[in-house]
């Protein structure tokens, strides 16, 4: 369920008054993370290294009260529920999106991110989820990346966390995550938490 809520009666009042108009509100954080888990668990039961990362991201939003509360158009809005949203590779060579819901059980969570991205893949038509917060995530593994920056339209205002290839070294698998969030939703602390909460996600898997 999405409500829209009176932005003083929340914790995010003041930071409403002082970024929802900026030109710019978004703010962007990158942490290198130690994956090495993750690529083990991805082996182990032979599933995407990315759909295990975004259950990851979800699992630590949803410890976060700040994911459910969006700014969205001028005014600030309230939900119940969230889900991760995914950039599939169509059966024609261009992409689509696709939103995954939390369910609170792995193996479910996989089944509904395979049943999704196979029928977005094949039918090449974006699916979205109504009144969900959803998280973005885009991965570009083509190359190793150090940081990413994402565009800003006031059209979508989501967190989005991104990423590159990992890197394999001695001391495990490595990779640098970015995370954009407005700051109308969360201060920088909350944004460095959700990164710290990530990695306990990650080791937990």
């Amino acid at each position: 369920m999405k409500v829209e809520v009176n932005s003083q009666d929340t914790l995010r009042g003041e930071a409403f008054e002082l970024w929802m108009s900026s030109p710019m509100p978004m703010v962007t954080l990158t942490k290198t993370f130690d994956v090495s888990r993750v690529l083990k668990i991805s082996k182990k039961l032979d599933v995407g290294f990315n759909a295990l990362l975004c259950w990851c991201i979800v699992k630590a939003a949803v410890r976060m009260e700040v994911f459910y509360l969006l700014p969205e158009q001028g005014k600030l809005y309230k939900y119940d529920r969230l889900a991760v949203n995914v950039i599939v590779k169509n059966k024609k060579g261009g992409i689509n999106s696709c939103d995954i819901p939390y369910e609170g059980d792995l193996k479910q969570f996989l089944e509904v991110y395979d049943r999704k991205t196979s029928q977005v893949a094949s039918e090449c038509k974006s699916l979205f989820l109504d009144d969900y917060m959803v998280v973005g995530t885009s991965a570009m593994i083509q190359t190793e990346l150090d940081c990413i920056v994402n565009q800003y339209t006031d059209k979508f205002c989501n967190p989005m966390v991104m990423w590159g290839k990992y890197r394999k070294g001695l001391f495990g698998v490595k990779l640098p995550i970015s995370f954009q969030f407005h700051h109308v939703q969360m201060d920088g602390g909350d944004g460095a938490y959700f990164l710290e909460l990530l990695q306990e996600e990650i080791k937990k898997l």
